[in-house]
């Protein structure tokens, strides 16, 4: 008799890191994929319909948890109770893995959440502790190179056995996302409840003044921490090629969300992995009038997407690649969510559906445009 985490799903779609089975099967025993066939299917197994079985998805930036820990400007919520809410709703969207992102930094008088990464990062460390989680849950750290204690704070937190990413920022007004002031004053007015312009000032002026007499500094201090300690690097934002120079430089191994062609294409060439937004595929453009993904899709410069602020939109972003992207066919978009960003960061013992490898698995069916997450396993166990 089968367990919960020993069986047999027919009738199947299954995304193969190469190639589509139409009719297949798939094994599961001892939370290891045992068995994969397009014939002879085995007795008791489960029929799932024609729906599509991939790999668990696997997320490397999304700052979603925020929005479960301050719902509303200046509300905290328990730590422990939001990061299981959090959980529950990456995992009913197929996401089986997931680095979620902290902010290393705090900024004076800054409307934005700060300052609040140990206090998160011990939060899902109790919530893993007492079997409360759903996902797989690691940890990835974005500094803000020119705040400056961004470097004592990255300190307290970088000997933690869970963090997998690094992600070097900066969001100084003039440069890389927000090169545009405009743009990043719109921002700052949604985001913030309502800034003025004077407000705005201040904040621009201060981050300009950090940036000059801390960034090279940081810069320096963050990249030799997180090379000490092994854990990969993303760039954030590129836009030059001074920029693009400097993840070379630095052993970027992921590149978040470059805002013109031109960086993408040097990224490219350098063998840095590019990441883009999920939403900005889902949407048709990025948010703040930078480059689409799904140019950088025809292009063939897209190897990674991020739910970045949506959940949602990591599975519906993938399985609307083929649409944008002529190379681009079911198993490479399935890959963007599973495979390369499994690699990207060391994880090679999940993110394909081969012999071996763990059972994180997710059943989709597919009505009206809209992908659905019927079943999400981890490690062979039923999670939603």
């Amino acid at each position: 008799m089968m367990t919960n985490s020993e069986f047999v799903l027919r009738n199947a779609r299954i995304v193969l890191a190469d190639r589509v089975i139409e009719h297949g099967w798939l094994a599961v025993a001892q939370g290891r994929i045992a068995e994969i066939g397009e014939s002879g299917v085995p007795a008791g197994s489960l029929d799932v319909g024609g729906d599509l079985i991939i790999p668990g998805l696997i997320e490397l930036h999304t700052d979603h948890l925020e929005a479960h820990y301050t719902p509303r400007p200046k509300v905290q919520w328990n730590p422990l109770a939001a990061v299981v809410s959090y959980d529950g709703q990456l995992a009913t969207c197929g996401i089986t893995t997931v680095l979620d992102s902290l902010r290393v930094w705090r900024e004076e008088e800054s409307s934005d959440i700060d300052g609040e990464a140990a206090v998160l990062a011990n939060a899902i460390s109790a919530a893993r502790d007492a079997n409360l989680l759903r996902a797989d849950h690691f940890l990835h750290l974005r500094c803000e190179i020119p705040m400056p204690n961004v470097v004592a704070e990255a300190k307290e937190l970088v000997g933690r056995p869970d963090i997998r990413l690094m992600s070097l920022m900066d969001h100084t007004p003039g440069q890389r996302q927000f090169r545009d002031e405009v743009k990043l004053r719109e921002y700052y007015r949604g985001k913030g409840g309502g800034m003025s312009d004077a407000e705005l000032d201040a904040m621009f002026a201060r981050r300009i003044y950090c940036k000059e007499n801390y960034a090279e500094a940081n810069m320096r201090e963050i990249v030799a921490l997180a090379h000490q300690h092994n854990i990969p690097l993303a760039s954030h934002d590129d836009t030059t090629e001074e920029n693009v120079a400097d993840a070379v430089r630095d052993r970027v191994a992921v590149a978040e969300f470059p805002t013109t062609i031109e960086a993408a294409r040097a990224l490219h060439d350098a063998g840095i992995d590019i990441m883009m937004g999920a939403p900005n595929v889902v949407r048709g453009g990025s948010h703040s009038g930078n480059i689409a993904a799904a140019e950088l899709a025809r292009e063939g410069l897209l190897d990674i997407l991020s739910s970045d602020y949506v959940p949602s939109s990591l599975l519906m972003a993938a399985l609307q690649l083929p649409e944008h992207a002529e190379a681009i066919d079911l198993a490479a978009a399935v890959r963007t969510v599973t495979k390369a960003p499994a690699e990207a960061v060391g994880l090679f013992d999940r993110g394909e559906i081969v012999v071996g490898k763990r059972a994180d698995l997710i059943r989709v069916h597919i009505a009206h445009d809209v992908p659905v997450v019927r079943s999400v396993w981890r490690e062979g166990h039923r999670v939603a």
